[in-house]
């Protein structure tokens, strides 16, 4: 896991309002941010679509399983 120095900024009541970190661990955090979102424009759920044969209306399922 990344270590990332931190410092919680308080208000009057002591509630958080912001967190202050240093640039660098911001930097890194982009990148990892950047490569997570890459790969998740990589993923195509249409490759999925007609996978599965349903024999029950899901609507007609679920409220029979609210029913029991």
């Amino acid at each position: 896991m990344l270590r990332v120095n931190k410092k919680i900024v308080t208000d009057e009541a002591m509630r958080p309002v912001a967190v202050l970190i240093d640039y660098q661990d911001w930097q890194r955090i982009e990148q990892i941010l950047n490569a997570y979102q890459s790969q998740q424009e990589d993923f195509d759920l249409n490759k999925y679509a007609g996978v599965i044969q349903l024999t029950q209306d899901p609507l007609e399922y679920q409220q029979q399983s609210r029913d029991e």
